[in-house]
């Protein structure tokens, strides 16, 4: 994995006064920073395409999902546009429109939306039916590169840990959430 690249950041908020602050009165760290604009803007693209969702069964804004998935990849060695993919990997499956999810995600540079549509299971709604689309997305997977794996990985450790925190908090009710049966979701995600 590429470490993090130091920035020079260009953005609006780039101006630090001389008491450290930026013009809204924020704390301006020094630079060089560890990541740069582009993460700024796609924290927001994911705030604002999944801003209606919540995890299944629950009001769990689904940006939770998203900032575990970055988080997890950053652990593991993601350069920034993995990570910026880690955040963005569920934009063009749920976003709607559907292609205007894609340009946002290709607003982030060409290895983003690779990425991201690598990770990317099902671009039509309604969705393919589940079963047949998690089997074509683990084929698909076999021949996919690091990048790939490690955000689809992230995604797949976040889920898996979500389930588990609920499992504990709810017990079985949990698998109510899931048009799969248990055994179904259990399996794609030890697997995928």
């Amino acid at each position: 994995m590429r470490p993090l690249v130091r920035h020079r950041c260009l953005s609006r908020w780039g101006n630090a006064d001389a008491n450290g602050v930026d013009e809204r009165g924020w704390p301006l760290p020094a630079q060089p920073w560890l990541y740069g604009e582009k993460m700024f803007r796609a924290l927001a693209a994911a705030a604002q395409i999944h801003a209606a969702q919540s995890r299944n069964g629950t009001d769990i804004p689904y940006v939770s999902h998203l900032l575990g998935t970055c988080s997890i990849a950053l652990e593991y060695g993601a350069d920034e546009d993995q990570a910026i993919a880690a955040l963005l990997h569920d934009a063009i499956e749920d976003g709607l429109p559907t292609d205007a999810a894609r340009r946002t995600v290709a607003s982030f540079e060409p290895e983003v939306l690779r990425i991201v549509e690598a990770c990317t299971d099902a671009d039509t709604h309604p969705k393919p039916p589940w079963r047949a689309r998690k089997e074509a997305y683990l084929a698909h997977l076999a021949g996919q590169d690091g990048p790939v794996l490690l955000v689809s990985a992230a995604d797949k450790l976040h889920n898996a840990r979500s389930i588990v925190r609920d499992l504990r908090e709810i017990g079985d009710r949990v698998w109510e959430r899931f048009n799969p049966s248990k055994e179904e979701t259990c399996g794609t995600t030890a697997a995928s």
